[in-house]
């Protein structure tokens, strides 16, 4: 193992600050920024680049043999949303090591699905689980610890348990919602956490920054912030799944005129994006729209009181 005082230009100081801002492993500061290096340990970038450079070299960061890439790649976790139809359009669940996005009208089922992964992910993998434990970060207050209880209840896991397993924050602001996004790095490093969900990425960011003029920065931070949580799944082996908000487009005269609010930047991050609407007799159609191994499909589910369903 190499410790942070191995590093060229770390000294017992700059460790302890390092440490301090949550750069306690090699990895976390080879895949950091020289900005985010020099704020938080209080350098110059010349010393910045220089650490960041070691970091990389000790932790290996660069080609590799895609055979090896597909071995780790068999290593990746699936979490269930409790539908084999919808398991089976995006590979088997939601997948671990990548960012999972679901836009969607309101009452298309966006949150019911992120209760139900906050439930099976505690599940043992045999049963579609990780037996890990969720962090969730609610911006809409749309967190329901009775809705847990029933699908727990319908899962026959012990309901009080579940509840145990699920760290909540109610997001106030956009850096508010960035800083509980680190704060969940903490806490995967010590609690066996094998979900983060953002219910709703996009809702603070779209009520803070309003107009063009805002758009340019309201893109940059979202970027920053879709980078902290890419950097979550791949470091802690876990799952990101954010929920997003949609707009209407006036301009769409034939066609469905719904388009999912974060432009570009939030399109090209997600690893996969599913398109969830409401269809007839209280089902639901989910439409996977992009994902880098399959071809679009979609499935048709429902939303009981004993959760997400076939």
């Amino acid at each position: 193992m190499v410790e942070l005082e191995d590093l060229e230009g770390v000294g017992p100081a700059i460790a302890e600050k390092l440490r301090a801002a949550g750069y306690d492993s090699i990895e976390s500061l080879a895949v950091s920024t020289t900005g985010d290096l020099m704020d938080a340990a209080e350098i110059g970038m010349r010393v910045a680049i220089r650490v960041i450079n070691s970091a990389r070299d000790a932790s290996k960061m660069g080609y590799e043999k895609a055979t090896e890439v597909l071995e780790r790649r068999k290593h990746i976790g699936y979490i269930s949303t409790g539908s084999p139809a919808f398991d089976k359009i995006i590979g088997g669940g939601v997948e671990t090591q990548g960012l999972t996005e679901v836009f969607g009208e309101f009452g298309s089922g966006k949150s019911q699905l992120a209760h139900q992964l906050c439930v099976n992910v505690q599940l043992p993998r045999e049963k579609g689980g990780l037996d890990g434990h969720a962090v969730y970060i609610d911006t809409e207050n749309t967190f329901r610890p009775e809705r847990i209880l029933h699908m727990a209840k319908a899962a026959g896991l012990e309901q009080e348990k579940v509840l145990e397993n699920i760290y909540v924050a109610r997001a106030c602001t956009t850096d508010h919602q960035m800083l509980l996004a680190e704060k969940a790095m903490d806490i995967a490093k010590q609690d066996g956490v094998k979900l983060v969900i953002v219910d709703s990425l996009t809702s603070l960011f779209r009520t803070e920054y309003c107009g063009r003029g805002a758009l340019a920065e309201r893109q940059q931070k979202l970027g920053r912030h879709l980078a902290a949580l890419h950097k979550l799944a791949e470091l802690h082996d876990l799952a990101v799944f954010v929920t997003n908000q949609v707009q209407s487009r006036p301009d769409v005269f034939f066609g469905d005129p719904t388009r999912p609010v974060g432009g570009h930047i939030l399109g090209h991050s997600a690893t996969s994006r599913i398109y969830l609407r409401k269809s007839k007799a209280n089902t639901r159609v989910a439409n996977l729209i992009d994902h880098p191994g399959l071809p679009p499909e979609s499935a048709t589910f429902q939303i009981l009181e004993a959760g997400i369903r076939d």
